[in-house]
């Protein structure tokens, strides 16, 4: 009985080591690796929007720029109406408590932007719009100016990605603003002169007035930006964004003025005015981003 038990554990061992020998020899087989992950990276970017270009400031300062008549020097009083008035400290001068407020406007507008990667890019922006340029204090009442407006920016922009769909970004460029389409306002206010001034103690109370011609010339800018993507796929999103734009041009106008002072009509009155508008430019809209097809699919590294 002992030898039986003895020649079987025997064999037992023996057939362990003869399978394990045997599955050893069997070639082995390993999962196969995960795919690579392929980026939905989009290199070009289009925004349409709608947008409201607020002025934040509108105001001027404005400089007599030598409104002269020798009629007036023949009677007895200066050479320059801003003295004769006593608005003015003469050519060169600032006009005390004239100033000007500006209208703001709901412009449709177009952004397009490159991705250097998946942070940086470059955005163009461009849109038009329409203002209203009114005189406020002293020229309260008067229309100086309507003009279109046309400020392209250049902005580069740094956007987070570890948000998921949605993506702020922040932005800082430079911004031109071009002036065209620029008309005087043409109507007709009063502008009175200062009790005591020359112009008073000859019977001048004041004038019907009214600019007629306008002109304002380009500015250069800082612009910064805020805003953010929600993105529903790799190509469709929407879109809300913040700018403030330095926008701070020069305007050079011409009143004329009819008084009861008949020897010197008609009064021809050059003004210049540095106008700050540095608007705050609001929008919201649709964002498409394409192009990722035609470059090599880049691998994300994870």
């Amino acid at each position: 009985m002992k030898n039986f038990v003895g020649g079987a554990l025997a064999a037992f061992v023996i057939g362990a080591v003869s399978v394990s020998a045997q599955a050893a020899d069997l070639p082995s087989i390993k999962a196969p690796p995960p795919p690579p992950v392929v980026d939905t990276y989009q290199p070009f970017q289009v925004r349409l929007k709608v947008g409201g270009v607020i002025p934040l400031d509108g105001g001027a300062t404005i400089y007599d720029a030598g409104a002269l008549n020798p009629v007036v020097l023949g009677a007895g009083g200066p050479l320059s109406f801003g003295l004769a008035t006593l608005r003015s400290g003469g050519p060169g001068t600032v006009v005390p408590g004239a100033t000007t407020s500006i209208s703001w406007s709901v412009i449709p507008m177009l952004d397009v932007a490159y991705y250097l990667n998946k942070n940086w890019a470059i955005e163009a922006i461009c849109c038009v719009s329409h203002h209203h340029i009114q005189g406020t204090g002293v020229l309260a009442g008067s229309s100086l100016a309507r003009t279109w407006v046309f400020p392209p920016s250049l902005l580069l922009q740094y956007h987070f990605t570890n948000f998921g769909a949605f993506q702020p970004y922040l932005g800082v460029g430079v911004n031109f603003t071009a002036f065209w389409g620029t008309r005087a306002g043409n109507n007709s206010w009063g502008l009175t002169t200062v009790p005591g001034s020359f112009a008073s103690n000859v019977g001048i109370p004041g004038a019907t007035a009214s600019f007629y011609s306008a002109s304002i010339s380009p500015s250069w800018g800082v612009v910064g930006q805020a805003g953010a993507d929600y993105m529903f796929n790799e190509h469709w999103g929407v879109n809300v964004d913040v700018k403030y734009i330095m926008m701070e041009p020069n305007a050079h106008a011409y009143i004329i003025a009819n008084s009861n002072f008949g020897a010197i009509n008609p009064i021809f009155i050059p003004v210049k005015a540095a106008v700050k508008i540095d608007p705050l430019v609001v929008s919201a809209g649709l964002t498409y981003r394409f192009g990722g097809g035609m470059l090599a699919p880049v691998l994300a590294n994870y």
